[in-house]
């Protein structure tokens, strides 16, 4: 929040209130103090108490939020509304490539720019925020932008965004006021620091999970990849599973979240081959019966493998280990399980897996076309598939079949 603020008379009158009304002060009487001192206006001035409304309803539901993007895009509906402007762009510095990036900002996709470049990275490089109400005759505006998108820049506003410790991890710049004269104040500039402040907060927690998310997904696909690779299947295997399975479950009706959960756990669905001896597992030809019976414990093993941890990718992953090779009609393995006592993320992957087994090349035999595949899944639907899912693979099949086109071997 800039100095000037906790300054002069405005010190003086804070000083005054708490001195002689003799009580604690918390954040929103705090925060109605500042506003209405720097508007020049009483405590219970309108404009005052609409602006805080505005604040801590966004603050609230930035709170709740988790998603990067539903959060930027919070702070950027913040940024705009908090200052009356047209537009808000939330940069992120990404300090690997040397860029400024944006996915959220009102108006256009995703941009990218030098860190150096245009208001938003002269900002980045000094640290100081900027009130340009010219910005066309201003040498550091950076005209390409608005080329691209088909904007008329008039007036920005542009802050540096800190995470806790004072570090630099962004830029919020908001363009054109919407007020009468068109132009940006210095008190613009103060309420948008208080978007500024608590986007600082907010982006590193968020920023900070969405890396461990990362990391774990890495990780999940790795072990992956190793365990299908033993069994000489391919990498790409467990990445077109993990995208079958979150079509089809979106397609079934999934959120967002639950689809995510999904294709990041279904890769581990044969996670327990890896506890399986080779001279079974790699074997060439037929398996015998009491082979076949020991291929079969790869389920359970992956079960015991991943029931352990409390994290829920690992639950939701354990789940479909047991319960991939299970069918509609009772006939599966291990247990025998039929109908919906088969979970959905199981009967989801279970669709993914024959399908991929199919449509994809294996040394012992050629990548099955699109009719008899379709053939199968129709024949084995009531009896190996949940109808209900197989009836939305075959509807959707070109988008199954467009996945497994883009990630072939």
């Amino acid at each position: 929040m800039p100095n000037d603020i906790f300054s002069g008379r405005n010190v003086k009158f804070i000083k005054t209130i708490l001195i002689n009304d003799k009580k604690d002060f918390n954040f929103p009487d705090f925060l109605i103090i500042i506003l209405t001192v720097n508007n020049d206006a009483v405590i219970k001035r309108p404009s005052a108490v609409r602006l805080l409304d505005t604040i801590f309803d966004y603050l609230t539901r930035i709170a709740r939020e988790r998603s990067i993007d539903k959060i930027l895009r919070l702070i950027a509906d913040f940024g705009r509304d908090v200052v009356s402007a047209d537009r808000c762009t939330v940069w992120l510095l990404d300090e690997k490539k040397n860029i400024l990036w944006t996915r959220v900002a009102h108006g256009v996709d995703r941009i990218e720019i030098p860190r150096d470049k245009g208001i938003a990275g002269f900002v980045a490089k000094s640290g100081d925020p900027l009130i340009i109400n010219d910005p066309y005759s201003d040498p550091r505006f950076d005209k390409d932008v608005d080329k691209q998108t088909g904007y008329r820049t008039y007036g920005i506003i542009a802050l540096p965004i800190r995470n806790s410790s004072g570090k630099l991890i962004g830029v919020v710049q908001v363009l054109n006021s919407r007020t009468p004269l068109k132009k940006f104040t210095v008190k613009d500039q103060e309420h948008l620091v208080l978007a500024a402040s608590y986007a600082g907060n907010q982006l590193e927690a968020v920023l900070l999970q969405e890396e461990l998310d990362l990391t774990q997904k890495e990780i999940i696909f790795t072990l992956a990849e190793t365990g299908e690779m033993r069994s000489k299947e391919t990498g790409h295997h467990v990445k077109r599973v993990a995208e079958y399975s979150k079509l089809l479950g979106s397609l079934y009706g999934l959120n967002e979240t639950d689809s995510l959960l999904l294709k990041t756990a279904s890769p581990l669905h044969d996670i327990g081959k890896i506890a399986i001896p080779d001279a079974i597992l790699l074997k060439n030809g037929p398996l015998t019966a009491e082979e076949r019976s020991h291929m079969e414990e790869h389920t359970v093993l992956g079960y015991e493998m991943l029931k352990h941890s409390d994290r829920i990718v690992f639950k939701a992953a354990a789940d479909i280990a047991l319960h991939h090779h299970e069918k509609w009609d009772g006939t599966g393995y291990p247990v025998g399980l039929k109908g919906t006592d088969i979970s959905l993320y199981g009967r989801i992957t279970a669709i993914a897996d024959v399908f991929d087994a199919l449509a994809s090349p294996r040394v012992y035999k050629q990548p099955w076309d699109k009719e008899r595949i379709i053939e199968t899944f129709r024949k084995d639907s009531g009896t190996h598939f949940d109808p209900d899912l197989t009836e939305l693979f075959l509807d959707n099949f070109e988008d199954f079949w467009k996945i497994c086109m883009q990630l072939k071997d």
